[in-house]
């Protein structure tokens, strides 16, 4: 599978871009299958959260995103995300396995990743905090003179309930910073539905009270997603403000690896929501975008060898030795080297 680089260039035709954003989806799907797989043969400590069903709608942002200039600050259902905007294979799998060689080096949890000097903060926490992280992260390229630098932050349905969520989008808001929020409507916090969440007709009413522009989308529709998030985007970079994109969707497993969401009613599976975004990509591709068969079915077989070799590749790598380790976080130890290096 390919994976995407700095000078990764947009896909020219919408058929392109949504092939391309069909095999992220694909490939994040046999990965954190994988993962699942060795969370419950207990070869992962820790959670292990997954993002069935809502890897069209991660992708499609990723996507309309540059890396390398941009922000992308994902939580812990954006796998296919997080690699359309570079993220190597290699870093989730060493990340969940405790590899000494991963971006966290065995530390900080398992999901707890990132890359800050690509643009890809570590995740804090999933229920509103990466926005104001991201907010600042806007404000310095701002202040460094940094054009056209637009910042992605996810969060799902219950997190807009948090006061974190309120006090960045207000400030977001206030300063008209680029900002585009994700909100993955996936039905539940947790186990608690989005009835007993909030009152409005719609979160994505939400936006008019904040005064940014509001954006709903299909969460199971690929193409409808890369269409939005591309308009949200472009507005965010044209100096339009915040932009908040609300994606419909049903996460299509348990909150966690260890839940099996019994407590989703069988008959919102059933319903237009319930439905698979990777299936539904693969009959649009067969159906509109003249894909055979057999061209699916070689995706299939790479995405399988690519998360083979990055797991076994992980597999064998040295885990953390405490006594070896020097403790310091990233920012003490880049001032640190820099200091060093400026002495006479």
């Amino acid at each position: 599978m390919p994976h995407a680089s700095l000078a990764d260039a947009p896909p020219a035709t919408p058929a392109a871009r949504f092939r391309q954003a069909y095999r992220w989806m694909l490939l994040a799907r046999t990965l954190e299958d994988k993962i699942a797989a060795l969370y419950h043969s207990g070869k992962i400590v820790g959670g292990v959260y997954l993002g069935r069903g809502q890897e069209a709608f991660s992708a499609s942002l990723a996507l309309n995103l540059r890396p390398g200039h941009d922000i992308f600050a994902p939580l812990i259902r954006d796998q296919a995300g997080r690699m359309a905007f570079g993220e190597p294979i290699l870093d989730t799998a060493r990340t969940y396995l405790g590899s000494a060689l991963g971006p966290m080096r065995g530390r900080d949890g398992n999901i707890h990743r990132g890359r800050p000097d690509l643009g890809m903060p570590a995740m804090i926490s999933h229920l509103g905090a990466m926005l104001s992280v991201v907010c600042g992260m806007l404000k310095a390229r701002q202040f460094r003179g940094i054009p056209d630098a637009v910042g992605a932050s996810c969060i799902g349905d219950g997190g807009t309930s948090t006061g974190a969520f309120h006090e960045a989008l207000n400030l977001a808001a206030v300063e008209r910073l680029p900002l585009v929020v994700a909100v993955a409507n996936n039905q539940f916090a947790y186990s608690t539905p989005t009835d007993r969440q909030y009152a409005c007709r719609d979160l994505v009413d939400r936006a008019l009270g904040y005064g940014v522009q509001g954006h709903t989308v299909d969460g199971t529709d690929l193409a409808a997603c890369l269409d939005t998030f591309q308009t949200a985007v472009h507005r965010a970079r044209t100096g339009h403000g915040p932009q908040l994109v609300v994606g419909n969707l049903l996460r299509l497993c348990g909150h966690g690896a260890h839940d099996d969401g019994a407590y989703v009613p069988a008959d919102l599976k059933a319903a237009p929501l319930g439905q698979d975004c990777l299936l539904l990509a693969r009959q649009r591709l067969l159906r509109d975008f003249d894909a055979s068969p057999t061209e699916l079915d070689l995706l299939d077989s790479q995405a399988a060898t690519s998360v083979q070799q990055a797991v076994a590749t992980a597999q064998r790598d040295p885990a953390p030795d405490p006594t070896l380790e020097s403790w310091q976080p990233l920012a003490s130890r880049w001032l640190v080297e820099t200091a060093n290096s400026e002495s006479p």
